[in-house]
């Protein structure tokens, strides 16, 4: 049974709208503005009939606050008033309000005003539920597609198997410990950047075979042609993302893919920016990517100790890495040493 808030001054009203309703639907009556706004602090309902006309605080007010709290502006409301001037009626419409019930009430009217209004909420909801299920289907064939490509990357470069995948984990035990001791980075933020995070050598696509694919060191021509992954893949981001992602994530992901090879002290690349020009979301890419690197067998060098690898990462804290982020990551190595170790024995 659907349940319906009835906000009005006059008892005599607010009595009429009760015996009129009562029968079809779960009623809650109260005589004030300030009264229903207490109501919908701890509880909500289906539909709200709210009174124009209200000593202290009118239907206007009412109406704003509620729709100003995120968790209770969906609610529909339909004003009642005895007001039958057209301004009136229009600026009920314009402020959100569903529809409008004039004073003397008719049952029948009434009624089937209520019914309309919550068959178009519940169409709403569905629709909106379609929506949102259709996009997050879409997200997730995207982004199965960029991690694909990343996938396909890494395969052409001899050096980095499993790369994505083992950064990927551990920027979410890094997000994790981040939530924890940076107020400043949001959830929501670090969710997008552990999104990201299998995009940031992207740009590599872009990049010869022949120095790519390489077994050993690059000489300083095949280093600088490799160099070059990281605009491209910020370019290459972009051009997936641009249109069907949120603006913001979009930034982060090339962000992530233009600069996770700077450094604190300016002597990275590509552009050479130092301290919190640096985006944070590149700077939190690096201490994963470089630590992957330091403890993951390449090529050109054998899996460094866990030893070495965190003593390596705290001797470059504030050179290489972000001082307060590297303080931090060094904080997740139990977390990182059981990862690997997890990794390790799933391999053998």
């Amino acid at each position: 049974m659907y349940h319906l808030l009835i906000v009005d001054d006059n008892k005599i009203n607010l009595s009429a709208a009760k015996n009129a309703l009562s029968n079809n639907y779960k009623i809650t009556a109260v005589t004030s503005g300030a009264q229903a706004l207490q109501f919908l602090q701890n509880r909500t309902c289906d539909l709200i009939l709210l009174d124009i006309n209200m000593p202290e605080m009118d239907g206007f007010e009412v109406m704003a606050k509620i729709k100003s709290n995120p968790d209770r502006c969906d609610i529909p409301i339909i004003f009642l008033t005895s007001d039958n001037d057209p301004q009136t009626e229009s600026r009920c419409l314009e402020a959100g309000a569903m529809d409008f019930i004039s004073k003397p009430f008719v049952q029948n009217v009434m009624l089937s005003r209520i019914s309309r209004t919550l068959e178009l909420e519940a169409l709403r909801r569905d629709l909106s539920g379609q929506l949102e299920a259709r996009t997050m289907h879409i997200k997730y064939i995207q982004e199965m597609m960029v991690i694909g490509m990343a996938t396909m990357v890494e395969s052409r470069d001899l050096s980095t198997g499993g790369h994505i995948k083992r950064t990927s984990m551990v920027m979410k035990i890094f997000a994790e410990k981040l939530a924890r001791e940076q107020e400043l980075l949001t959830k929501d933020f670090l969710d997008m950047v552990i999104r990201a995070a299998p995009m940031h050598d992207l740009g590599k696509i872009a990049v010869d075979d022949r120095v790519l694919r390489k077994q050993g060191k690059f000489t300083p021509e095949e280093y600088a042609e490799m160099k070059k992954h990281s605009a491209e893949g910020s370019r290459i981001v972009k051009q997936i993302l641009e249109g069907v992602e949120e603006e913001v994530f979009v930034n982060i992901a090339a962000n992530v893919a233009h600069y996770h090879h700077e450094k604190w002290d300016g002597s990275g690349y590509p552009d050479g920016l130092s301290g919190e020009e640096i985006p944070i979301e590149a700077r939190i890419m690096a201490l994963a990517d470089v630590f992957d690197a330091l403890v993951s067998k390449r090529c050109y060098k054998e899996a460094y100790s866990y030893d070495n690898a965190f003593s390596i990462i705290e001797s470059s804290v504030g050179t290489h890495f972000d001082p307060q982020l590297g303080k931090i990551f060094l904080k997740c190595r139990p977390e990182l040493e059981a990862l690997y170790n997890m990794v390790s024995m799933e391999q053998e």
